[in-house]
């Protein structure tokens, strides 16, 4: 199965040796998300429920651009640096994926990239035509 490397504008780019998302046949593997703006190239470092609402809208946006929408994403994993963060973390998630959420993992870790408080990567699935 061939695979597509997918740079988004609308999702921040990859600040490392790997791809912002790959396409492989029907799905699309987002990496890891940190709330980074995009448009500034920085980081929001601002309450849990900011800096998750900026990592689902980076993701919602790199899926809009390839033909999916959150509707399509059937995992994600979320790594906190603190697990007390889960209960606002789901306030907003709640928002963004509804009453039909995918399946998820939450893990708290010792450190993220940036020494941010949130990293989220998703796997989306959507049949495409043709």
């Amino acid at each position: 199965m061939p695979r597509e490397i997918i740079k988004s504008p609308r999702g921040p780019a990859a600040i490392g040796a790997y791809s912002q998302a790959v396409r492989a046949g029907d799905f699309i593997f987002i990496s890891g998300q940190i709330p980074i703006n995009p448009e500034t190239g920085e980081v929001v470092f601002a309450h849990i429920q900011e800096q998750t609402e900026r990592i689902l809208v980076n993701i919602r946006n790199i899926l809009q651009d390839n033909g999916m929408d959150l509707d399509d994403v059937i995992k994600t994993t979320v790594y906190l640096e603190l697990m007390d963060d889960l209960i606002r973390v789901n306030e907003v998630y709640a928002r963004f994926f509804g009453d039909n959420p995918p399946a998820r993992a939450a893990v708290e870790v010792g450190r993220l990239p940036k020494d941010v408080a949130i990293e989220i990567e998703a796997v989306a699935y959507k049949k495409r035509e043709g």
